[in-house]
Parts: structure tokens; sequence; C-alpha cells
């Protein structure tokens, strides 16, 4: 199998088919485009999320902590604490490790939330540093949002822009490959969009106002987050590209690497199901976050539409991080 997250297809068959026994209290099931779970409590309901870290080099922990919670936040909820599990290699020192767990509780503490606890060991079934984190949030019953509500006819809004984790941590990872070909002030201004990773503040907004389906674009970028939602919602959808914004600076970096923006990973970037279009917009622009509009929820194929022409929007297969990484090794 290929770097990155596993296929739909290898998902559907050595993972969907085998989830044990199915529980009433369990309101949100694990499913393709689904990255959190919904657990009834009554009035409430918690929500809970899990990913590693495991393509950046740098603020392993505080990248941890925000893209975790961003999947709860895409729910609608708020995040209350993470679970951490640190798995160390042995030539891992005490410092460095020391600097994770500091970069987690910076994390931790900008966003409010508590370090609820977790497990550390070191193992040499690792060759680097992996950190993985369980995000827990809460909602009111009432309020969460799924990838799977969107409905038909609904309009698909972005935050931001496309690629922006994958452009920072290429921007501070391969910082020597990347000067001499787009430099070093590009490099700067790319770095710091790693400060944009969070979609809490927005995730929270836009369920309050609207939102019928929500997705963090992760590994797979916009194309993989319009893809999943579409799919967890049983539709179709018309995804004008042109319309999905790219920064200059991920443009130059990733046409350094030959990779496509769209398809790089975008923590910090919301995909956003909607027929309230007006009211989820200001929702967001009132918290000074860019939105745009970028296609529509159909009963027809799931598409790309460009002057060109259109063409089939393929499941994610990989994140072109993963590329870029291979082709500075290379």
């Amino acid at each position: 199998m290929r770097i990155g997250k596993v296929t739909p297809a290898v998902l559907s068959q050595i993972v969907f088919s085998q989830l044990g026994k199915r529980r009433s209290d369990v309101l949100v099931h694990s499913a393709l485009g689904e990255d959190s779970t919904v657990i009834d409590f009554g009035d409430s309901v918690v929500v809970l999320s899990t990913d590693p870290i495991t393509g950046a080099a740098r603020n392993q922990g505080w990248l941890g902590v925000h893209i975790c919670c961003n999947d709860v936040a895409a729910m609608g909820a708020e995040p209350i604490g993470v679970l951490v599990t640190l798995l160390l290699d042995q030539q891992t020192t005490v410092d460095q490790a020391a600097r994770i767990m500091a970069d987690v509780d910076r994390a931790a503490r900008e966003l409010g939330i508590e370090v609820l606890g977790g497990h550390s060991e070191v193992t040499s079934a690792v060759t680097q540093p992996v950190v993985s984190f369980t995000a827990i949030g809460r909602a009111s019953k009432s309020s969460y949002v799924t990838s799977a509500g969107a409905r038909l006819g609904d309009a698909l809004l972005m935050t931001k822009a496309a690629g922006l984790e994958g452009t920072a941590v290429l921007a501070a990872d391969r910082a020597t490959w990347l000067a001499p070909i787009v430099g070093i002030e590009l490099l700067h201004r790319a770095a710091a969009f790693i400060d944009e990773i969070s979609v809490v503040a927005e995730g929270i907004a836009a369920a309050r106002a609207g939102a019928t389906a929500m997705h963090d674009a992760t590994e797979g970028g916009i194309l993989g987050a319009v893809y999943e939602l579409a799919a967890a919602s049983r539709l179709g959808v018309d995804l004008e590209t042109d319309l999905v914004p790219v920064r200059s600076e991920t443009r130059a970096i990733c046409q350094a690497f030959g990779i496509d923006p769209l398809r790089l990973v975008s923590s910090g970037a919301l995909v956003i199901a909607t027929g309230e279009v007006e009211r989820v917009s200001s929702a967001l622009t009132d918290l000074g976050i860019e939105v745009a509009t970028i296609g529509r929820l159909t009963s027809g194929p799931r598409r790309t539409l460009t002057s060109a022409g259109e063409r089939e929007l393929a499941p994610p297969e990989g994140d072109e991080l993963w590329v870029a990484l291979a082709r500075c090794t290379e």
C-alpha cells in the first residue's frame, strides 16, 4: 500500500465490514467521510475523534492537538480535552520528548482544553517519534452536524484557502531545498500559514448559523474533503475548482514540487454545505474568516468543473505532501 491514508476501497474491505456490535447510543457510526463519532448522553452528545501526526517533523504536538480538535469542531462541538499517545524511538532524548509535550500544552492552552491522559513508551516499532491524539468534545443533541447531513441543492462553501497545512509543513521542513527556487521571504510567509490551522471557531459558528454538513480538509486536500462529504451524504457534487482559493505562496511551492494544491493536506480549510449561504458566510466573516462559494450538492455525478470542461471527482488516493517529501529525498 502507498504512504498516506488508506484508500476508500481498502477501508471498505478491511475496516467497515468489521466494526463490532452496532449500538443504539452511537448516533454517528464509522463511515467514509466521517472523521468523528457521536455518542448519546441524553440532552447532550459527546463527540470523539482520533488522529496521528506522521508527516511533520516540527510542531508535532501543537499540530496534533489542533488537527484532532478540528474534527470535533467540524461536528459543531466544543472541544474539552485530548488524550495523547507518544511512541518514541530509542534515539529520542528526554529533551526532545519534553518539547513535543510543551507544544501539546501550548496548543491546549490556546484552545482552553485539558490534556486528559494518554500513554507513552519507547519502542523499536518506530524510527522517529509518532504522536497520536484523541479529542473529546460536547454539543447539544439538537446542534451537532455530520459529514453526511448535506441536502440536495445545498451550496458548498470553504474557509481560508487550499493547502495551508501542507504549504506550511513544506516551507518549514524543506526550506533548504525550496529556498533557491522560491526565495526565503516567500518561505517565511508560507511557514506562517501554520497559525491558521485551527477551524474550531468557524466550525462552531457555521453549525450555529445553519451548516448542514462540514468536513475538515486534511489528507487528500480540498478534493478529498469534497468527495468524502458528498459520498457521506450520498449526493453528487459540482465543484468549481477555479473558485477554490489558492494563495500565491502555495502555488509557488506546489509548482516547485510538481504537485496539485487541491490535493495537498489542507487543515485550516473547512468545507461547509448549507442552504443558508448568506447567514453562514456572515457568521464567518464576522470572525474575520475568509469564505468562498465553490460548488453545489446535486443528484448527478461527483465532478469538477473548470473553464476547460468537466472531470470525474475521484476518491482520495493519498496526499501530495508525501509526493513532495519523496521528491526531496530523491
